[in-house]
């Protein structure tokens, strides 16, 4: 596997301000059709020192839209130089982290989790329709009655009906009986294709779905189906923190994967990860975009190129090994934590290589949660709460909860 190259702060500067130089730059060119310009330099100042040293920032004043999907090869050239960085992002996380082959992936940076879920969902839909000649009545999103309830939007959304399976209450996984019976049962009510949602670290759980069991119980119905993957939380953790991963592009079952940089990678919120192997983003492809230079293949269509900026300095000031070493970190503090539930008798779940601790409510006082900010699973009626060990989590922040459970 490849891995990518740790960069020097004066090497991140150089290769973004080289890029944002390769974009349109409105005050200088006389460019009269593009619907948008520099950040307003009426409220927002564009001549502070810092700037010289701060390449997000200057990216976020200079505005550059990266409507459209770059992997393609056709965009918007007004902005070709930070559409260079955002096309290394997405191969960085196809191939290095999520162990795809090379040039064999589609993506872009979108909104978040929830957007690019709903575009793998939508590609799947027309996928279904155009190769298949599938009616909408005959296909079912099917996901962990732990999954993101960006699932159920999507298939709100895109009219799509949607079937939930079971999860053990100790151990999170899914039933194997319920998820067989539940593809029996909707294949009676005239259900032929499947998209699968599977879980790398659910928000709630950080649980992770045994993908086999989709594909083996699948595979023995009959079915066609399409696996996405949503790592919303667990993609820039898990494949770090565990050697053994069904969940990534080595798999070739995995079709398409979410990661959220704005979780773990402590992005600017608004920065999601979609990323699909080549041949199937065309499915969402809006041809009526004819304005667009190499048209819009994306759900949400113009967005920030500081975004992609963004993650790509955190990846590159980190380089793979620092990345590794602080996931490290965050799992020790995370046995800590577990191994002080465990003295105190309190009951828990925690997925091996997860930094998600959830606590049973019961073993948990409401003032105590509301104290340490711990989220319920329901807010009405909880039965679980959630400590997530993140950077600013330290150990001196943990223990004064450990001390009044």
């Amino acid at each position: 596997m490849r891995l990518w190259k740790k960069l020097t702060h004066s090497e991140i500067k150089a290769r973004v301000f080289g890029a944002l130089e390769q974009n349109v730059n409105y005050y200088n060119a006389n460019i009269l059709g593009i619907p948008a310009s520099h950040l307003d330099n009426k409220v927002f100042y564009q001549d502070a020192p810092f700037l010289s040293n701060a390449p997000f920032l200057s990216t976020l004043i200079h505005n550059p839209n990266h409507i459209g999907c770059h992997t393609l090869g056709k965009s918007e050239h007004f902005f070709k130089g930070t559409q260079e960085i955002e096309k290394e992002l997405i191969r960085i996380c196809s191939e290095e982290i999520l162990r795809g082959r090379e040039n064999a992936f589609d993506g872009y940076v979108a909104s978040g989790g929830t957007e690019a879920n709903m575009q793998a969902i939508w590609i799947y839909r027309n996928y279904f329709k155009e190769e298949h000649q599938a009616a909408q009545e005959e296909m079912c999103i099917i996901c962990s009655e732990d999954s993101h309830y960006s699932s159920s939007k999507a298939a709100n959304v895109l009219h799509l009906d949607i079937a939930y399976i079971d999860v053990d209450t100790d151990n999170r996984l899914i039933k194997k009986q319920h998820l067989e019976d539940t593809i029996r049962q909707q294949q009676q009510k005239g259900k032929k294709y499947f998209i699968v949602i599977a879980n790398m670290m659910t928000t709630m759980f950080g649980s992770v779905d045994p993908v086999d069991l989709y594909v083996e119980a699948l595979e023995a119905a009959g079915s066609k189906y399409k696996i996405h993957v949503d790592g919303a939380f667990g993609g820039f953790f898990f494949p770090f923190s565990t050697e053994e991963n069904k969940l990534d592009f080595s798999n070739s079952k995995i079709t398409s994967v979410t990661l959220d940089a704005h979780k773990m990678l402590q992005a600017p919120y608004g920065t999601g990860i979609f990323l699909i192997r080549k041949n199937f983003i065309g499915y969402a492809n809006t041809k009526e975009a004819s304005y667009v230079e190499g048209e819009d293949y994306t759900l949400i269509g113009s967005r920030s190129g500081a975004n992609a900026i963004a993650v790509w300095m955190i990846l590159m000031t980190n380089g793979p090994y620092g990345w590794r070493e602080k996931i490290l970190v965050l799992l020790n503090r995370t046995d800590w934590l577990c191994a002080q539930l465990q003295q105190k008798n309190i009951e828990y779940y925690r997925q091996a290589g997860s930094n998600i601790v959830t606590i049973k409510s019961h073993c948990i006082s409401p003032d105590i949660a509301t104290k340490y900010g711990l989220v319920p699973d329901n807010h009405q009626n909880p039965r679980w709460h959630k400590i997530v060990v993140m950077e600013h989590v330290t150990i001196e922040k943990l223990e004064p909860l450990v001390e009044e459970l």
